[in-house]
């Protein structure tokens, strides 16, 4: 069983002086037929926390090696640059614990991009382009 899922921050600074760049939403493509659970963070805030999207249910999720699912977390940060890590409490019959997801032993770093420019890389697109804009 897997419990809940919460944010740990690690640092917040000043965000980055550098261009924003992002790819085609996350859940396009292979794996069918595994559930796909969808939830944001928030880093700008005083206390983050790991909230479903529109749609999806909250924790907590069975899940089996033969039952797997896929959780995508959508970190966002506009005004600060965040070191974070996620901490997903799990529980199987009387054992239980906490699993650090980092990114290979060190904090996820999200920087915030208010009034940086911005490019995205449509999905089925051929280059990046200006945010907002079409090719």
């Amino acid at each position: 069983m897997l419990d809940g899922l919460t944010v740990r921050m690690a640092g917040k600074r000043a965000p980055l002086a550098w261009n924003d760049y992002a790819m085609g939403y996350p859940g396009v493509g292979c794996g069918g037929g595994v559930p796909t659970r969808f939830f944001t963070v928030a880093l700008d805030a005083a206390r983050p926390a790991v909230v479903p999207e529109a749609g999806h249910r909250d924790f907590p999720f069975s899940v089996s090696e033969s039952d797997p699912e896929v959780y995508y977390i959508r970190a966002d940060a506009s005004a600060y640059d965040v070191s974070w890590y996620l901490e997903l409490s799990w529980s199987s019959g009387s054992r239980k614990g906490t699993l650090t997801v980092d990114d290979r032993g060190r904090p996820f770093r999200t920087s915030g991009n208010n009034g940086r420019p911005a490019y995205e890389f449509p999905l089925g697109g051929d280059k990046w382009i200006e945010a907002g804009t079409t090719d």
